[in-house]
C-alpha cells in the first residue's frame, strides 16, 4: 500500500478534526493499518483556521506530521490560499464548490464538489457536512471502507443520529465516484 497522507483544512465548526480522527481510527481499528493522526487550530476555535493531518500506511510510521500530502481538502478559501501550494505533485486537491474559488496554479488534480449544498438539499443540516466530505474522499481513494466509517460513527455518535450520519456518508461517496482512482 502507498502511503496516504492527507490534510484536512477549514474552519472551526466544520468538523475538519473530527474527520480526520474518524478517518484515522477506521483505518486502525477495522482496516488493520497503521494510522497517525495531529491537529492544529487558531486562536478562536469557532470560525478560526484548523488543520489536521493523518497518515495511513500498512507499515510503521516515525513523524506525525504531513508535509506533501498526496490528499488535501480544503473547505474554505483561506485553508486552500494557505495550503494549496503543498500538495504533491499529481495528488488529489479536494474543495468545496460553496466555500473554495480555485485557480489553475496548483500541480494536482483538482476536484471541485458541491459537499455543502448536497447536505443542504438532501438533508438540511450542516452537521453532517464532514461526514459527507469522508464519504467523497474514500470514494476517489479507496484506502477505508464505508462500512469502516460507520462502524467508527457507530460507536461515536448518539444513536440518534447514525441515520443522519449514514445518509450523509452516503451523500459523498455518490459526489466522489465519478473521480474514483
Amino acid at each position: 500500500m502507498e502511503r496516504i497522507r492527507i490534510v484536512f483544512s477549514g474552519s472551526g465548526g466544520q468538523g475538519v478534526i473530527t474527520a480526520s480522527i474518524i478517518i484515522a481510527e477506521a483505518a486502525v481499528l477495522y482496516e488493520n493499518l497503521v494510522a497517525v493522526q495531529s491537529q492544529s487550530y487558531g486562536a478562536a476555535a469557532r470560525g478560526g483556521a484548523t488543520k489536521a493531518d493523518v497518515l495511513i500506511s500498512d507499515s510503521e510510521i516515525n513523524f506525525p506530521k504531513v508535509n506533501n500530502p498526496n490528499l488535501l481538502v480544503c473547505l474554505t478559501q483561506e485553508a486552500y490560499n494557505q495550503f494549496s501550494p503543498i500538495i504533491r505533485p499529481g495528488g488529489f486537491l479536494v474543495t468545496d464548490t460553496h466555500y473554495v474559488k480555485t485557480h489553475n496554479g496548483v500541480a494536482a488534480r483538482q476536484r471541485e464538489l458541491p459537499m455543502y449544498q448536497s447536505v443542504m438539499d438532501n438533508i438540511g443540516k450542516p452537521v453532517v457536512y464532514n461526514i459527507c466530505m469522508l464519504g467523497a474522499v474514500i470514494s476517489m481513494i479507496d484506502f477505508v471502507r464505508p462500512e469502516s466509517i460507520m462502524k467508527v460513527l457507530e460507536t461515536r455518535m448518539p444513536a440518534g443520529f447514525i441515520d443522519i450520519n449514514k445518509k450523509a456518508l452516503e451523500l459523498g461517496i455518490k459526489l466522489g465516484e465519478p473521480f474514483k482512482e
